[in-house]
């Protein structure tokens, strides 16, 4: 997002009690984190929060040291390096927002961080559908569930989370907040989110309190929600399938990879075969060729029944095998006409749409 005031391209310094609080915000979303930092003088600035990143990371030295003067120019210091550069004074930077903790929940940050990425692959990224640009977070019946869609495949999974009744509820995290959580998830243990109708806000445990400094790193995230009602995903689910067969993740995952290597953007799908305790993937383009991979499954087909022929989107197929975890998944289908579903025995569930299969 291209900021619409000048100072939103740079990052609020403050001192506070035992460091340095550090503040971004672009209005959609900001972030605000503490650091250790001996002080010398209390006072704030806000400086170009690209160009001072450069800096530091080139430094040579691990301690820096910044003064600031009244015009607002910091003096960046390391070793034998010195820089200055201009910034602006914090009196036209926007606040973060405070609002009403409406609905309020703790969480493991690794648990958390392993849903969103089971999920986040399937989000929407038209515009025109802004509904789907986001992962919906449903705290329903003692469990949250996060889910994503674009219409074509839908990914959902659940944990048992204690839910209140007073307390459910439900948002839509837009995409570049969800892309932002998951950078900054698994340094700590806990995570606490607060949300209500308009906004959400992450409390991010980075490490334990330091009694030294009496400082708690923690890094703040607020971000507003997408504004509507997420479609009602339970009916894109089929109730039933007639086929399950249980597979290897990594080998599926390679083989499909491979498959796709040959198809082109006319053709752009791989064909999965299933008959008697062998799975075939192929694909085929007039501009490079075909493809063939073979894998042994258990599956028994029926007496004089064909093979069963799918046709996928490889991507579709690539990316929540790239994201799971565990080294074996089920995969569910019924014919070619109707949808593939990826499982996992731990509340997962991937709805994948099929393509018509390409001419033989």
């Amino acid at each position: 997002m291209k900021a619409s005031m000048p100072i939103l391209t740079n990052v609020l310094i403050k001192t506070i009690k035992g460091g340095l609080c550090l503040t971004t915000t672009n209005l959609e979303l900001g972030i605000r984190c503490q650091i250790k930092a001996q002080i010398n003088i209390e006072g704030s600035v806000t400086l170009p929060v690209r160009r001072l990143h450069t800096i530091v990371k080139e430094l040579p030295n691990n301690l820096v040291n910044v003064e600031v003067n009244k015009k607002s120019q910091a003096k960046i210091t390391s070793g034998g390096s010195i820089f200055r550069i201009m910034g602006m004074d914090e009196q036209d930077f926007p606040a973060l927002p405070d609002f009403d903790d409406r609905h309020v929940f703790h969480l493991e940050q690794e648990n958390l961080l392993k849903m969103l990425r089971s999920v986040s692959y399937s989000e929407s990224t038209d515009e025109n559908r802004y509904v789907l640009n986001g992962v919906f977070f449903n705290f329903h019946e003692d469990k949250l569930s996060l889910v994503a869609t674009d219409g074509r495949r839908l990914a959902l999974i659940s944990e048992e989370v204690k839910v209140e009744k007073e307390n459910t509820g439900s948002l839509i995290l837009p995409a570049k907040t969800v892309a932002e959580i998951q950078r900054l998830l698994g340094k700590g243990e806990k995570v606490k989110i607060t949300f209500n109708d308009r906004q959400v806000a992450f409390l991010i445990q980075i490490s334990n309190k330091t009694e030294s400094h009496g400082l708690t790193e923690n890094i703040y995230l607020i971000s507003k929600v997408v504004d509507g009602n997420y479609p009602n995903y339970q009916q894109v689910i089929p109730e039933s399938t007639t086929h399950r067969i249980k597979i290897e993740r990594e080998l599926l995952l390679e083989s499909v990879k491979r498959a796709a290597l040959v198809i082109s953007d006319k053709n752009h799908s791989v064909t999965l075969k299933i008959s008697n305790n062998l799975l075939e993937i192929s694909g085929i383009s007039n501009e490079f060729g075909e493809s063939h991979e073979s894998l042994a499954i258990q599956f028994e087909q029926e007496e004089g029944k064909e093979p069963i022929k799918v046709a996928f989107n490889p991507n579709f197929l690539i990316e929540p095998l790239k994201a799971l975890t565990h080294d074996e998944i089920y995969f569910e289908f019924k014919d070619e006409m109707s949808p593939g579903l990826f499982k996992t025995m731990d509340h997962f569930i991937c709805v994948i749409m099929p393509l018509r299969l390409p001419a033989s």
